[in-house]
């Protein structure tokens, strides 16, 4: 019989095989793609994130942290010259894509399933094409006259468990009395103030956004860990919505083009929002009638936005049970995502699905993370089931892709590579060879010229190792 330290001592040693396996076949699927492997300068770390959008007008109204920049859409479309058509954005989040897409004359659909991201799209889109001068004249005035401030207490702020104590008494008592007279309001400048209020919630409170869940201050009186948070100033609610509702009359009406404000734009492209989930609404359109998908999926971050975004959520009228479904309802990149029956969504995804079964890299980190899981080491054991439910899932997104775009199109997708227990996931590669089977050539893979390092955990725990941010190009054969 073995000892107890001569199986402690195989254990490592099964452990480092397998990541040597892994190390193999991740190197042999880099040398398949190594001629599409781009590095591109003009790809900065501010371009593909929401940073590129904080000096934007009318795309800097809602911080949207998981959002790309409308320049990239911008240099993505010059690049490869498309300048008609439609395009599509099967993770539409608050709309960048579409709008930037339109703005140049194209018409843009978008699948979005969080009622935020809806909110944000919806209100654009009367500010684009239903605002009035009467509309923006009741705005200044509300804001000139802060008309919050004259009316009575009259409306009780939704509150989820997790939201509960997020401001201080004098700033929910404020957002209680601005709903209140939001309501008075007609149906548009009512939205528009809505808005506001959405951009300005996490700014008024004691909480800060932080991928995985909501951060809070210490003075909130919540419960804190070792080290107490301080997310520094905590606005005041007045001062916050007057330069909310400033910068958005500002934008509205830039003081060298007054003339132009309401102009139709006869170039604009049209917007068309589906609200749910890509994986159940995509299979319901039809083939072939897009000219381009441009989009960024949910990585495979353990980022909860059903929780990051909660404040926000639970002013929307979203219910406990409803946030619990929209988790459940994302692209699995959480671990508290449960595995879907896929073949049940939808019986045409065989290929998406054996696509993933044979996909060898895939299979061996799935295989790995398993055994770290039963080994006990794992922080969290639904990492395994999560990553394993993102690239399922994905395969499923690519071959819908496949089917509705045109001949030719292409596809734009930017996405991370990511790390657990050690090894190093390839998303930019196992997703590209899923995409080489369900209907793609890989133009391109571009490179952002700076890795991203792993988590300060993972760094600790397993050394630097710079991880690839990419934006795929894969062209309908």
């Amino acid at each position: 019989m073995a000892s107890l330290s001569s199986i402690s001592d195989i254990a490592p040693e099964v452990q480092n095989s397998a990541l040597r396996e892994i190390d193999k076949l991740d190197k042999q699927l880099q040398h398949h793609f190594q001629t599409k492997f781009l590095v591109q300068p003009a790809l900065t770390r501010l371009l593909v994130s929401f940073q590129a959008n904080k000096t934007r007008p009318i795309y800097r109204w809602y911080k949207y942290k998981e959002a790309f920049s409308a320049s990239l859409v911008e240099l993505l479309l010059q690049k490869y010259e498309l300048n008609q058509g439609k395009i599509l954005d099967p993770f539409a989040g608050s709309g960048t894509a579409l709008f930037a897409a339109s703005d140049l004359g194209i018409d843009a659909d978008g699948i979005e399933l969080l009622p935020i991201g809806q909110q944000i799209i919806e209100t654009k889109k009367v500010l684009d094409t239903e605002f009035i001068s009467d509309d923006l004249v009741h705005l200044k005035t509300w804001l000139s006259s802060q008309i919050w401030k004259q009316t009575e207490k009259e409306f009780s702020l939704p509150e989820f468990r997790i939201t509960k104590g997020a401001y201080s008494t004098e700033n929910k008592r404020a957002i209680e009395q601005y709903l209140g007279a939001c309501d008075r309001q007609n149906e548009r400048v009512r939205e528009v103030l809505l808005f506001a209020l959405l951009c300005v919630l996490e700014s008024i409170s004691y909480t800060r956004k932080d991928g995985q869940y909501l951060r809070w201050d210490y003075r909130s009186g919540r419960g804190q860990g070792k080290k107490p948070f301080n997310k520094g100033e905590i606005l005041d609610f007045d001062y916050a919505i007057t330069n909310k509702i400033e910068e958005i009359i500002n934008d509205l009406e830039p003081p060298t083009h007054q003339l132009e404000l309401f102009s139709v734009k006869k170039s604009q492209g049209t917007i068309q929002l589906y609200k749910g989930s890509c994986l159940k609404l995509l299979p319901t359109f039809p083939d072939a009638i897009y000219d381009a998908v441009i989009t960024s999926p949910p990585y495979c971050n353990r980022y909860d936005y059903t929780r990051t975004y909660a404040l926000e959520l639970a002013l929307l009228d979203v219910s406990e049970k409803g946030l619990i479904d929209l988790r459940q309802e994302m692209l699995s990149c959480t671990v508290e995502n449960r595995s879907k029956d896929l073949l049940t969504v939808n019986p045409n995804w065989s290929l998406a699905l054996e696509t993933a079964n044979s996909q060898t890299l895939l299979q061996s980190i799935l295989s790995y993370l398993d055994d770290r899981k039963l080994q006990g080491v794992l922080n969290n054991n639904g990492i395994p089931r999560m990553v394993r439910g993102y690239f399922y899932e994905m395969a499923c997104v690519i071959q819908e892709c496949s089917r509705v775009l045109k001949p030719g199109g292409l596809l734009f997708m930017v996405n991370d590579n990511v790390r657990y227990s050690g090894v190093s996931i390839s998303v930019d590669t196992i997703l590209s060879d899923f995409a080489e089977k369900l209907g793609f050539i890989v133009e391109h893979i571009l490179v952002l010229p700076s890795d991203k390092g792993n988590s300060s955990q993972q760094m600790g725990n397993h050394g630097r190792d710079p991880l690839r941010k990419c934006v795929y190009v894969w062209k309908k054969q």
